[in-house]
């Protein structure tokens, strides 16, 4: 039986979810539950995937026993109120599907890997990483030995995450930037594109920039 899967979410990154379970005979995507788009509108500019609802109508959806979910959340800079809105909503950790394209590399034995997960297209983990429940990995990004990924974290494309690191919850690195080894990203934190992070950065903060300074701390 294929396991039916909505996305929380849309454009971007839901699209790229979809289109990595589309080529997995055993799941199919079903839709979108977007807080923006209109119910019964569609996403997509060549393949089309319809709004179902509201993320609130999930419960109703997960009350059938086929049904599994994604959340497709990433880079924003609300991510408190995106992860409490998440949280929420209560999903068992076992309705959560995993996303992992035939060409991430994942060394088999040494890492582990939560739940909810996406590792996209070229993404790679060294040994004795931990990835927590619902991160993203995506095309081309690293994730260093011994270096920790907390919940709801993302590696945008092309960044590297160096040995020894750990990133905090919800923390969104942002594509082609670089984070020495031994470095603390605290919970919620944004580094910029293009980054290159030499020093711990602390909970809430946006830093930007080579070599990365804090622009502000978020509310």
């Amino acid at each position: 039986m294929k396991k039916r899967v909505i996305i929380l979410g849309g454009s971007g990154i839901g699209m790229i979810t979809a289109s990595i379970l589309n080529q997995n005979t055993d799941t199919e995507v079903i839709g979108f539950l977007n807080d923006v788009e209109p119910v019964d509108s569609e996403i997509g500019v060549y393949k089309k995937i319809k709004v179902l609802g509201k993320s609130d109508d999930l419960p109703r959806y997960l009350a059938e026993p086929d049904i599994f979910v994604f959340v497709a959340y990433v880079g924003l800079l609300a991510e408190k109120k995106a992860f409490s809105k998440v949280i929420s909503l209560g999903i068992p950790r076992d309705r959560y599907i995993s996303i992992i394209d035939k060409t991430a590399i994942i060394p088999d034995g040494f890492c582990s890997v939560g739940n909810g997960v996406l590792l996209a297209p070229l993404s790679q983990l060294s040994t004795d990483t931990t990835v927590s429940d619902n991160c993203m990995l995506l095309p081309n990004s690293f994730l260093g030995h011994n270096s920790f990924m907390d919940v709801y974290a993302h590696l945008a494309t092309n960044s590297v995450v160096g040995a020894n690191v750990h990133v905090g919850k919800a923390v969104h690195i942002g594509s082609n930037a670089t984070i020495r080894e031994k470095i603390h990203l605290g919970d919620f934190c944004f580094i910029g594109a293009g980054a290159v992070v030499l020093h711990d950065v602390p909970d809430n903060a946006i830093v930007v920039g080579n070599p990365a300074r804090v622009l502000r701390i978020k509310e």
